[in-house]
Formats: C-alpha cells, structure tokens, sequence
C-alpha cells in the first residue's frame, strides 16, 4: 500500500550529534515532523522513520507486532551510530518506550533520551480483556489527534487493531522489566491533561528508572499529542537545550552554515 501523504519518514544530514525519533502507535512521522525539522534546522543530524504497519491503513497494521516496529529504531540507531559521534533518542507514547528500551539495550551507544507522554502500560478492564477479545474483534476506533489546539490534526488510524495492541500491551511488559537498564541522562515531558496515556505512566518510568539526571516538565496547554500542539515549541527548545548541554557545540554547525550562507550570497551579488 501507498504511504500516506504527510507520512513518509524524514532524514537530514547534519553534523556529528544525531537524534533518533519515534512516532507512537497508530500515528505517523507527522506528529514528530516539527520536531525533526527544527532539531534538523539547528545542525543536528536526524532520522524519524516510517514505523512498519503504519502510515498506510489499519489493516497493515494487523501483520505487524512490537518486534518489527522495535527492529526499525534498532536499525536507524545503528545507522546513526556509524555516522553521529554521539546519539541521542526520543520519542512520542509508544515511541517513548521504544526509545527507553533502545536506552536499555544499546548503553552507552545512547547518550541521553527524551520522551513525550511515554505509555507504559495498557489500562482498564479491556486491556485484560485482550488476550482474548482480539481473536474475535479485529478492531475498535482509534485515539489520533488527542490535541487541544484547534484546527490541529495527527494523521493516525481511525481504527486501533486489536492484535498489534495485544502485541503493544506485551511490548509494554517487557520495556517495564527493562528500565532499570536505563542510566543515559533523561527528559521526560508529560502533558498535565492527557486523554490516551495518564500521568501515572510517566510517574512509573520515572520511580523505575537508574537514570541519576534525570528532568520532568509538566506541559499545562496541551493533550496526548503535544508535538503538534500548544506546547509544542517548548517541547522543541528544551529538548535542543537538553542535548545541547550534554553535547556541548550543538547548534554552532547551524550558525556556521548561516554565516557561510550570507558570506556566499554577499559574494555572488559583489
């Protein structure tokens, strides 16, 4: 199938500090695209990729589980592993705890992790429920574009698949066992209202971590999908000053290309 407009992965060739970013379950590299794009303005290299089962149709989704979708960031940190000196991780919901295991597992291969609303588990009464239920109901409507900004929209599914979910809810198992193996410096920003993952998720990344800096910020304007909606631009500025504080230099590369943009353009006009 076609991907759909506005989903294709994106990819920018920047400098020697990469970012690895991933959207979350259902959505698509739309939702994280501001964000790529201005960490991508300021020099950095970045890669947001298509995750498999996603950005098509719901249906796709069906034939895929947790390990494909864990498979593409595995293999995109390793490609920017062999280009970036050093590499950082992030990510929306379900990207978030892809990033935390991408922490888990590669050490010191990841130099810090931000995460957006992480989800760590499934809730309620239908989440127990699915070990069963998802033999017998293909579906149920989706949760795109939990935004409070009017006129924003997430391109997500309409329909949640119920055996990519039974495969996320083991996902979620498994990356909770995992997160005492995370120790790379930490920014998680979990928004104050939020209609597909609660606080408490957040709460148990944070109490189960070994990360010893370790950073919460409460986004008060925005919903699920924060990256594209009020707070969106803080999300952006303190994720660049995270990195930057850790990778000392980022963002000069930027400047440098702006300085030699000018220089080049006042040049050719004299």
């Amino acid at each position: 199938m076609p991907v759909l407009p506005g989903a294709e992965p994106f990819r920018h060739e920047g400098g020697e500090v990469g970012v690895l970013l991933c959207h979350g379950f259902t959505g698509s590299p739309q939702s994280l695209r501001p964000w790529a794009e201005h960490l991508a303005a300021r020099g950095l290299t970045v890669s947001l990729p298509l995750l498999p089962g996603h950005g098509t149709r719901w249906e796709d989704m069906q034939l895929t589980g947790w390990q494909d979708w864990y498979a593409e960031v595995d293999r995109e940190l390793r490609v920017l592993g062999e280009r970036c000196a050093r590499v950082f991780v992030a990510g929306l919901s379900m990207g978030g705890t892809l990033a935390l295991r991408l922490a888990a597992k590669h050490g010191d291969a990841v130099s810090g992790v931000v995460v957006v609303n992480p989800a760590n588990r499934m809730h309620g009464l239908a989440a127990h429920a699915l070990p069963v239920v998802h033999h017998l109901v293909r579906s149920t409507p989706g949760i795109a574009s939990d935004i409070a900004k009017e006129g924003r929209v997430e391109l997500g599914y309409e329909r949640v698949p119920l055996r990519a979910a039974h495969s996320l809810r083991t996902f979620f198992r498994l990356v909770d066992g995992e997160l005492p193996q995370v120790t790379q410096p930490l920014l998680v920003l979990r928004s104050a209202v939020d209609h597909v993952v609660p606080a408490a998720d957040s709460a148990r990344v944070l109490s189960r971590v070994s990360s010893t800096d370790v950073q919460e910020i409460v986004l008060e304007q925005s919903y699920h999908v924060a990256t594209l909606d009020h707070d969106a631009d803080r999300i952006f500025a303190e994720s660049l000053a995270f990195i930057g504080r850790l990778a000392p230099g980022v963002g000069e590369e930027a400047a440098e290309a702006g300085r030699s943009s000018q220089q080049e353009g006042t040049a050719a006009g004299g």
